[in-house]
Order: C-alpha cells, then structure tokens, then sequence
C-alpha cells in the first residue's frame, strides 16, 4: 500500500533502537526523510544505516529531550539540512529500572528522573514541533505510551503514570491543534521485546529467591500466555505499522486518539 509519504520529513525521538528505530525504518521505507534523535552514541550511525538500506535522507543527532535548548537547536538542525518537517514521533522514553510492585518498593526519589523524561521530554518537543506545523496548517505528531499508561500496571508506577501523562496530553493538544489541521495520535504497545521491557525483568528477577528465579525466555513467555488473548510477542515494526499509518493521509479524520498495538491485551467495551 502507498501511503503517500515519498518526500515526506519526519523527527523521530528515541530512534536509535528498538520502536524509533523500527519507526524510522517505516517512514524510510515509504519514501520519507528522517531525523533521528536519541541519547544513543551510536544515533549517527544508526540513520546511516536507515539512509544506505532504504535510500532515504537519514540523519543523526544525539539529543537529550529533557533539555529544551537541546530539542530546539536539533528541531532547527533538521529544518535546515531536509526542509520543513511534516511528522513528529516521539519515542524516547525510560523507566525506573526498578520493580515497583508494591509501589513502597519505591522511593519517591525514583520518580523525578522518568516524569523529567516521559512527560516533560514530550512537553519539549510538542512545544517545539506545534508552532512549525501550525504554520503550515498540516502534518501530525504521534506519541508512544504504552498500555502501562492504561490499566495501572503494577511493575513500574512511575513509568505508568508518565504513560497516562502522554496519553491525556495528546488529547489536549489533538483538540488545541485540529483547528490548524495538525492530527495527535497515542500509540500504545503492548509487549514488545525491547530494551525496558528486558530491564523490567530484570528488575524483579533481582529481587526473587535463588530457587524462583527463572531466565527471561521463560518469564515473558508465561506472561504473554496470561495477558495477550492472541498469544504472541508484539514486535517493534508491527507498532511502527501504526504508526506510520497514522502519520499517511489515509489517517486524515484519526486524531485525539489512544490506538492500542497489544494483541489484545487492553480491551475496552
């Protein structure tokens, strides 16, 4: 399917690993430039690989969302080397590497570093990217939560709570834009083998008896037995499908909504 996104400028966060990256890959795919941001030492040399595999313009920065000076000198950066930028997906995020069921496990000292990231790394770019796209009356911004973000998931509170952060103010700000002909989106994945996700395991295998420790394999496979009424893994591409969907104008009249990528995992009636 064309989706019409050949020429096409995304900004994609957190984009040199697991989703961005698959995100980045998508959009390339389907003609379109990107710029990849992330922590990521190696940003530079994961858009050259976008760029070399797909053909597309890719370029890297390595860009810390939490600092606003940072999101606006690499907004600008993008501007200047692909031209105007028609597509935002924020990725970047992080949890406390922790786990956190019971929350007392926590302490309140765990929390500041993933709200500054999760929500206020969403804040800086929204506020950077919004007043771009106004201007040119079009384009999208999609963010990805998580189904954390939804059902209070117990593992991680304050990457949880973040994630309901994320969803709420992309309503807010599909409702502000849509006059403007800007569409925000939520796309929230389920269980999905990536980097946080291995952590979190970790996290609470650390913290068993020797005798009920068990390999990751194993833990994640019994988990998607119990929560995923289709049974399998979700994967990095099958969110960026979504994603990039969402960002086509086969998506014109999809805004302000929370679309769930989680082999049924979340089900509202």
């Amino acid at each position: 399917m064309d989706l019409g996104l050949k020429g096409a400028r995304v900004v994609v966060t957190g984009g040199a690993s697991g989703i961005g990256l698959a995100v980045a890959k998508a959009f390339a795919a389907e003609g379109a430039d990107a710029a990849i941001w992330d922590l990521s030492p190696d940003t530079e040399a994961r858009a050259e690989e976008v760029s070399r595999e797909f053909g597309a313009r890719a370029i890297g920065r390595v860009v810390d969302v939490t600092d606003r000076d940072a999101v606006r000198a690499a907004f600008e950066d993008a501007e200047t080397r692909l031209g105007h930028i028609d597509h935002v997906v924020h990725s970047a995020a992080r949890g406390s590497g922790k786990f956190g069921f019971p929350f007392l496990r926590l302490e309140p000292s765990d929390w500041p570093r993933v709200l500054e990231v999760n929500v206020m790394g969403m804040v800086n770019v929204a506020h950077q990217a919004a007043p771009a796209l106004i201007r040119r009356r079009s384009g999208s911004m999609t963010f990805i939560a998580s189904v954390a973000g939804q059902i209070g998931s117990q593992t991680d509170p304050p990457y949880s709570a973040s994630k309901a952060a994320n969803i709420n103010f992309a309503q807010c700000m599909a409702k502000d834009l849509a006059p403007h002909g800007v569409r925000v989106n939520t796309v929230c994945p389920g269980m999905v083998k990536t980097p946080l996700n291995h952590g979190i395991w970790r996290a609470w295998n650390d913290g068993q008896p020797d005798a009920e420790k068990v390999d990751y394999e194993t833990w994640s496979a019994e988990k998607i037995r119990k929560v995923v009424p289709l049974g399998t893994w979700q994967s990095a591409s099958d969110v960026a499908n979504m994603v990039v969907f969402l960002g086509s104008a086969r998506a014109s009249q999809i805004t302000g909504q929370t679309i769930n990528v989680d082999g049924g995992f979340v089900m509202h009636w």
